[in-house]
């Protein structure tokens, strides 16, 4: 007796690999174009050209002069007396920009109370 699994016509793989084939192909000549269309943009900024370097004409900060308040608002949080690490830290902080003098997230996470309604 013969098995009839055995003469089964195998299903067509080969049609299902292909239809495969060309939905990859148009999705990643797709995304190639849109690439491509949006690198042509030349009034974008593109960054990395000279990390080194600032841009001519960039404004620089010659020299920095905190508001009398500057260093309480920049303490927020801290319990006094407060560290004399911390305090020359933000003698030596200057103009840069640092996340640790400003409100950061809520809830659990603000540990120095910046967003408490007073």
């Amino acid at each position: 007796m013969i098995c009839p699994a055995a003469n089964a016509k195998p299903t067509k793989p080969k049609r299902l690999i292909r239809s495969l084939m060309i939905a990859s192909l148009a999705s990643s000549l797709g995304i190639a174009l849109a690439s491509a269309a949006h690198s042509q943009d030349a009034t974008g900024f593109i960054g990395g050209i000279a990390p080194n370097a600032r841009p001519e004409g960039a404004p620089v900060i010659v020299q920095f002069t905190p508001d009398a308040n500057w260093q309480e608002n920049a303490a927020h949080g801290i319990e006094a007396p407060i560290p004399p690490t911390i305090l020359a830290w933000l003698d030596d902080q200057g103009a840069w920009f640092t996340p640790f003098i400003h409100p950061g997230m809520t809830g659990p996470y603000d540990l120095r109370h910046w967003h408490d309604i007073e």
